[in-house]
Formats: C-alpha cells, structure tokens, sequence
C-alpha cells in the first residue's frame, strides 16, 4: 500500500486540525508534506513539531518569520514559505498527491484553483471556492484531471448516497439537513439583539466564528444549496433543506422508486474527513458509534425563510446563477465579519447581502480566475459601503 502524501489548507482551524487526528491515527498510510494557515504561528508550531511537515507556509509574513525563528529553535527540518503564491505552489508540486482544502472563505480559491489543474485529489471542505467560482472550478478540475471528495458532512453524505457519477435520472430530490442553530425557537424580535458570543455558540458542531455565524444565518446551508448544485448536477428545484436538530441525518437522496438513502452519524467531522482521505475503503476515525436506542428520538421540520431569510437569498442567487453565487459569498464574508465586530446586528446580515445582490448579482458569470477575483473585490466594497451606513456608533 503506498502512502499518500497531504497537503493541509486550513491547517490550524477545525477541520485542519480534525484531519491531522484522523491521519495520525494511521501513520502507515498518510504522511504530511504541507501544513498552510494564515496567522496562527504557535498552533502552526505545535502541528510541525508533531507531524514535521516538507513545508510549513503562513500567508501572513510576519507570522512566517515568527514561526521559522521558533522552528529554527527546536531543530525542526520543516522549512517554513509565506504568502498566497507559495501555497499555490506547493499545493501543485509533485510532493503533494492529496489536498485538503479547508481554507475557510475567498482566500482558499487560489491554492484549492492550483491543486485541481495540477490534478490532485481535493478533500473539499471549502464551499466558497465553489460557490465563487463553480464553473471556473470546475472546469479547472475537468482540465486537470482532479477528483474532488466533499468534506462537508452534509455533501459527503450526499456523496454515499448517490449513484456512481453522473447517474441523476433516478434521483427525485437530495435533501440537506440542517441544525437550525442556536436560534432555531428564537423569534424574529429575539434576534435582532443576538450578540456574537451567541452566534457562535453552535448547539452540536465545533466550528470556526465565521461558519458557525453562517449556521445561525442559515447562510451555510445556502451557500451548501449551491454547492451541491455543482458538485452533482442536481437543479435547484430538486434540492431541498429540512432542519434536523439532532444533527444525525446528515443528509438524504430520494429516489424515483419511493426509496430514501440517507447517511447518519454523530455530529463529528473526522467521520467525513476519514471516508473521503481513504476512499473507496474505510479506516477508523476516532468517531464513536451512533447509538439511536441512547438518542432516543430524531425530529424535523421545514426551515422558516421569513426568519431566516439568508436561506432564500441563496436560493435566489443559486436561480439566477451568472455573477450572484460570488457576489452573495462576497458579501456575506464582509456583513458577517461586521457583526463579529459588532459593527451591525444580527439581521442586518442578511439585509446587507440583499442590497449587495440586487445590485451586482445580474451581472455576467467571470470567465477565468483573475474575473472571478475583480467580482468579488466588488461585491466587497459594496458591501463594506453598506455596513458603513448602518454601522453602529
């Protein structure tokens, strides 16, 4: 069995650091070659020294300079590269056969764009670089020769329950589930007042700030829409959401016959992770087993769009399709990082990617990477002038 060799985009935040679990509890089949992060040179540190990586590379320059010094210090051969291009890089070099990418956000576009016309095999946790640039991704992909395996629970557990590739025609429905959120119950007036330390207090998952304010929103089962538009084929009108609160279901096919498939686990990321890193086989995860009989009941019901009216904004953007799935992500990355600031509220989010969508998202789809990267340059400095005006003194 010949070992495959990882490069981690994101390596420092959640889904980086559940993968290096994973990896590490099977050393005989995976070995780091690359670790990528932004700014977090002392997690950085920690991960180098355990799993001496070829390459260690910060995007931040201060925060490289930081970490090669401290690297230097214990004798680690890991050599340490900063910046965006350097990621690109290695992503795409002959060291690397399989990519993680986990980069949330905009910023993993271009290292996630190099790894697929170098034709690696892509562990896709990073939504944005589809739902930005889904077309130019893919072709990108196509052109390459990559293959890409979702990581996100939710498109993962489409990925076990569908067809082989390209078989849809008796496909009904792919039904995503939801958590609801922390704000599941809460009324409309209730969350005008939500406070970032609520938003990100996520009721079953261990995210990040920023995905875990995209659940509250339901923004992140939006963009996830979108993302299951491209990766399987599927129409809008045959993709649909249902919130979940138990987190088990993790995401449903209907099929044609009257059958349903659906995929159920704990509410863990390294169960994914672990399917798509050994594909087709299995290997243990760390995860343990789902015990229904213990978990007693599993309830659902139909999200509220009225509540929750970043949900159809991306529908809407997912039916106009052309520049409105990039400039919604764009805008939303901005709206959502104010909040954190707490420079708007809570449901100025969605009104923020309202205005910003209904005035760039009619333009034309951008044909190539450096288009794609001018639309959302736009969409951000549209949105940065509407949280100005609503922006809390």
């Amino acid at each position: 069995m010949s070992v495959r060799r990882l490069a981690i985009l994101g390596s420092t935040g959640s889904i980086g650091m559940s993968t290096l679990d994973v990896v590490c509890r099977h050393p005989d089949r995976y070995s780091v070659e690359a670790l990528v992060a932004h700014r977090n040179h002392e997690r950085m540190l920690e991960q180098c020294l355990a799993v001496q990586p070829r390459y260690a590379v910060l995007t931040d320059p201060s925060a490289a300079d930081l970490l090669r010094s401290s690297l230097k210090a214990t004798g680690c051969p890991t050599e340490v590269l900063h910046g965006s291009a350097e990621a690109a890089r290695v992503c795409a070099s002959d060291a690397v056969d399989v990519v993680m990418a986990a980069i949330v956000g905009a910023a993993g576009l271009e290292p996630t764009l190099a790894a697929a016309a170098a034709g690696k095999c892509i562990l896709l946790a990073n939504k944005e670089a589809i739902v930005m640039a889904g077309p130019v991704f893919l072709r990108a992909v196509r052109e390459g020769g990559a293959r890409i395996l979702p990581i996100d629970s939710e498109h993962n557990a489409v990925f076990q329950c569908m067809p082989p590739e390209g078989q849809i025609h008796g496909v009904r429905r792919v039904v995503l589930t939801a958590s609801g959120g922390p704000f599941r119950t809460w009324s409309a007036r209730q969350m005008a007042s939500v406070t970032p330390a609520q938003a990100v207090a996520h009721p079953n998952w261990s995210m990040g700030r920023k995905i875990s304010v995209d659940s509250a929103t339901m923004m992140n089962k939006g963009l996830e829409l979108i993302e299951a538009h491209f990766l399987f084929g599927v129409p809008e009108p045959q993709l649909d959401v249902l919130v979940h609160p138990q987190s088990i279901i993790h995401s449903m096919v209907e099929y044609v016959d009257g059958s349903t498939l659906a995929q159920l686990g704990n509410p863990d990321m390294r169960t994914p992770i672990a399917h798509a890193l050994a594909w087709p086989e299995r290997i243990e995860s760390g995860v343990s087993l789902l015990d229904l009989a213990a978990q007693g009941r599993l309830e659902f019901e139909p999200p509220d769009p009225e509540r929750f009216p970043c949900l159809r904004l991306a529908r809407q953007a997912l039916r106009a399709g052309e520049a409105a799935p990039c400039v919604l992500n764009a805008a939303n990355e901005i709206a959502v990082e104010a909040f954190l600031e707490e420079h708007i509220g809570f449901m100025q989010i969605a009104a923020i990617n309202e205005e910003v969508l209904a005035e760039l998202g009619t333009q034309a789809a951008p044909c190539g990477v450096d288009e794609v990267l001018e639309l959302d340059a736009q969409a951000r400095r549209r949105a940065r002038h509407e949280v100005s005006l609503r922006k809390r003194p």
